[in-house]
């Protein structure tokens, strides 16, 4: 692929804005795991390589087991790996990522809140909405697996 712009250094206010949104998230109260689950899952719907191979890469540094990240595109057949908080974050980022179809379904967003908290609802849909943005800008200027 063609090298393209470096948004970093092109736009760095931009950057640095997705940046804080980052500081942000790592704030939140879902777990490491969870964010994991639902950066590599939206990552895989928008076949983004970059994000996929950091992602998967942070959740084994964090004890994922390699297993569960093979069979997270199929999570829904694999459902006795997932607990019931990962299937739900994971029918929330499939949702979200793929808002042109439906949109966040009322079934989804009626088990997220019998788990989680309207504080909590609120920061995964921040988790999935900057995870799609960071798979936008990998995808839209050919970022580079790192080694």
């Amino acid at each position: 692929m063609e090298k393209r712009i470096n948004i970093s250094t092109t736009e760095p206010q931009a950057f640095k804005a997705m940046l804080g949104l980052e500081g942000y998230l790592s704030k939140i109260e879902i777990s490491q795991t969870l964010k994991e689950l639902a950066k590599i899952r939206a990552s895989q719907i928008n076949n983004c390589a970059y994000c996929i191979s950091m992602h998967t890469k942070d959740a084994i540094k964090n004890g994922e087991k390699p297993e569960r990240i093979f069979l997270l595109s199929a999570w829904r057949e694999a459902a006795k790996f997932f607990t019931e908080e990962e299937q739900i974050i994971l029918a929330m980022t499939e949702e979200i990522t793929l808002i042109h179809q439906h949109g966040l379904s009322e079934e989804t967003y009626s088990k997220a809140s019998q788990i989680f908290s309207e504080s909590q609802i609120a920061q995964i849909i921040m988790l999935i909405v900057t995870i799609n943005g960071w798979n936008r800008i990998a995808l839209s200027t050919h970022l580079e697996i790192e080694d």
